[in-house]
């Protein structure tokens, strides 16, 4: 007991934080903290498909689209309850990834890649343009639950939603299918031949994505109230598989805080060019958003292959219960865990 008291004081006082950020960012920023939590959520359902299962994955817009636009009408059209339609967009998601993972079970590598882009291209220019689902031009209305009205107390409902994916997460890495699922990263064929089902934990992984990913996007669609398909461009794909890299690929930690990152990179950027009257602050502007990306890409492939997670590892095992000390020479934290592969 002695030995966990200061783990749990640490955990303590970072849930504290957690908690408290709502309370003190001023009021114009709070709907940035609930849109980080919600890019937390989409950082999982990619780290599910890209860091466990080694799947590509750049149309993952398309999922939290669909999730938006699902909600949105189950709220607007049909009358429902704030959790019926979340339930609703989760369920639109995971059929989504159903059939991109029926397709996309056929490709690997650099083919993949490619159909995920055909399948987030279809979903913006196509099915984001049915008029009757999604309001068309004028967007989906997505009213927030009558207890969540105001921006601080919808902003604690999603980082309540992130926490409980997170507990998901790590409980599906711990089962047997999560393990399957994680093993096809290391070798398919290996992975074969301990009699795993390849096929079967490919197209999990995929539905399991694009649930959580429906998820985040219910929530999304209600951060502003409105919902619309510019939301949800090639160009959002791209940078939730940079967070996703960057944050370190495999680790839940990791990809949770690159994911907040990204979400709230431009306002930084914005707010570092506003209040910095020097060389090169006043040159950062949220325009300059995909080139830092780039550049954090560059420097999580070429210095810290592990991303976040790695810089993070003896922190990461401190607190999940081992000693302070990591490998240098080791990558990531793998698997689920604080810092060690269930």
């Amino acid at each position: 007991m002695s030995a966990r008291l200061p783990r749990l004081a640490v955990l303590g006082l970072l849930l504290l934080l957690v908690l408290a950020i709502p309370q003190v960012v001023p009021g114009v920023y709070i709907n940035v903290v609930a849109r980080a939590a919600v890019y937390g959520i989409v950082a999982l359902s990619m780290n599910v498909l890209v860091g466990y299962a080694g799947q590509a994955s750049l149309g993952h817009a398309a999922f939290l689209g669909v999730g938006a636009f699902a909600s949105g009408y189950a709220l607007t059209e049909m009358g429902m309850p704030f959790g019926a339609a979340l339930a609703v967009a989760a369920l639109v998601g995971m059929a989504a990834a159903l059939v991109l993972g029926g397709v996309a079970l056929r490709v690997t590598g650099l083919y993949l890649a490619l159909v995920t882009i055909a399948f987030g291209l279809f979903a913006q220019e196509t099915l984001f343009n049915i008029r009757s689902l999604t309001g068309g031009g004028a967007g989906q209305p997505a009213a927030r639950p009558s207890l969540f009205q105001g921006d601080v107390a919808y902003t604690y409902l999603c980082v309540g939603v992130l926490f409980l994916v997170i507990l998901f997460d790590w409980r599906l890495t711990a089962t047997r299918p999560g393990r399957a699922i994680q093993a096809l990263r290391d070798d398919e064929r290996v992975a074969a031949s301990w009699g795993i089902d390849v096929t079967a934990h490919k197209l999990l992984a995929f539905v399991i994505s694009g649930g959580i990913a429906g998820i985040g996007g219910g929530l999304f669609a209600s951060i502003e109230q409105i919902v619309s398909k510019e939301d949800f461009g090639l160009s959002l794909s791209i940078t939730f598989l940079l967070m996703t890299v960057v944050g370190g690929a495999g680790n839940r930690w990791g990809v949770v805080q690159g994911g907040i990152l990204f979400a709230v990179l431009p306002t930084l950027l914005d707010r570092t060019h506003a209040n910095f009257h020097v060389f090169p602050f006043t040159e950062l502007t949220a325009t300059w958003e995909p080139a830092i990306g780039a550049v954090l890409l560059l420097l999580t492939l070429t210095m810290f292959p592990g991303g976040i997670a790695q810089q993070q590892g003896a922190l990461l095992s401190w607190l999940g219960g081992g000693p302070f000390t990591r490998d240098p020479d080791a990558h990531a934290p793998q698997g689920g865990g604080m810092g060690a592969r269930p």
